[in-house]
């Protein structure tokens, strides 16, 4: 598949090297000219290097791996039609507060949604740190492999994610619609810590809405 990563941070270039390493194509591109990304020549070769609308035009799928904050200045037409794999997640030291998310009334996901309404969004790859995206990732059949759980109102959109998943190294747990992602978000006992599919199910199940834990509480996965 041929894959546009919107964000070159660590979690946006840790994909960008999982995808690679499974024989995708890639472009990245980030708010600003291509030349910006100049380093990444050096630590990915194989990656194009684009703007948002290069990136848009020559993918297949959309990885969208920027400052939540930031999710409104995206240019929806470049993304209508495409499929979005949201790794978004929302910190109010950086993003600012959210009033609908600090209420519990959206997620990070149906935010997005609500901004690219001719895409499809698939959530996924927010729930794990970035240094760990390629550390953690194992063949199909080995043992103590790490869980990622997906979410989407589009279930054939979802299962195309999650055998995606599975095939770069995780095994994909099925996290509901965009509503429920909630439950793998910053602060939820799903959230960073590497889990089996079972753990990775019971931490979801368990999270509330307005029980957070500390930041602190994953640093030590670190």
């Amino acid at each position: 598949m041929k894959f546009g990563i919107i964000g070159a941070g660590f979690v946006g270039k840790a994909v960008a090297e999982l995808l690679i390493a499974n024989n995708h194509e890639v472009t990245i591109a980030n708010s600003r000219d291509p030349k910006t990304l100049f380093s990444l020549m050096g630590s990915l070769p194989q990656a194009k290097l684009g703007t948002v609308e290069e990136a848009c035009q020559f993918a297949d799928a959309i990885v969208v791996a920027i400052p939540l904050s930031n999710i409104d200045q995206l240019p929806k037409q470049y993304f209508a039609g495409k499929l979005i794999l949201d790794a978004n997640n929302y910190y109010p030291d950086r993003d600012g507060a959210i009033d609908v998310l600090d209420r519990f009334e959206s997620t990070t996901s149906e935010l997005l949604a609500a901004h690219l309404t001719q895409s499809t969004i698939v959530k996924v790859f927010n729930n794990i740190i970035a240094s760990h995206i390629n550390r953690d990732a194992k063949p199909k059949g080995e043992q103590k492999r790490r869980a990622l759980p997906v979410a989407s109102d589009n279930e054939q959109a979802k299962k195309r994610v999650m055998d995606l998943i599975d095939q770069l190294g995780f095994d994909p747990v099925d996290g509901g619609k965009l509503a429920d992602s909630w439950r793998f978000e910053r602060s939820k006992p799903a959230y960073c810590f590497p889990q089996n599919v079972k753990e990775m199910e019971e931490a979801m199940a368990k999270a509330t809405r307005e029980q957070e834990l500390p930041y602190s509480a994953w640093a030590d996965v670190i």
